[in-house]
């Protein structure tokens, strides 16, 4: 079984997904402590519009399956709103998050200035 999760990008962090045939996430740098995916995409669709596209004039959102069983060591965080859920993955264990999503990460809506 999978879950769908979501992802708010950048055309840079797009780009390096592409790159690894649309199947894992770059590596955080090093400011970004935690790979924070989310679980809606209506919450995908407000971080793209309200601070991606201002902040890189474009904005891209993801959708992904993941491994439920996986999933289960992560909590689900809730940062604000009844739709802001995340799950905060430590950077040091993205390239195994990334070794647990199913199929290819796909591209579901894109946003420019």
């Amino acid at each position: 079984m999978t879950t769908t999760l979501f992802r708010p990008v950048s055309k840079k962090e797009l780009d390096l997904i592409a790159q690894s045939n649309w199947t894992k996430f770059p590596p955080r740098l090093p400011e970004q402590p935690i790979f924070y995916p989310v679980t809606n995409l209506e919450y995908a669709r407000q971080i793209t519009v309200q601070w991606n596209v201002p902040a890189y004039g474009n904005g891209y959102v993801t959708q992904f399956e993941v491994n439920s069983d996986y999933l289960k060591k992560y909590a689900i965080e809730n940062v604000g709103g009844p739709i802001h859920n995340e799950l905060w993955v430590p950077a040091e264990e993205l390239e195994e998050f990334n070794s647990h999503i199913v199929g290819v990460i796909e591209v579901v809506e894109s946003y420019e200035k």
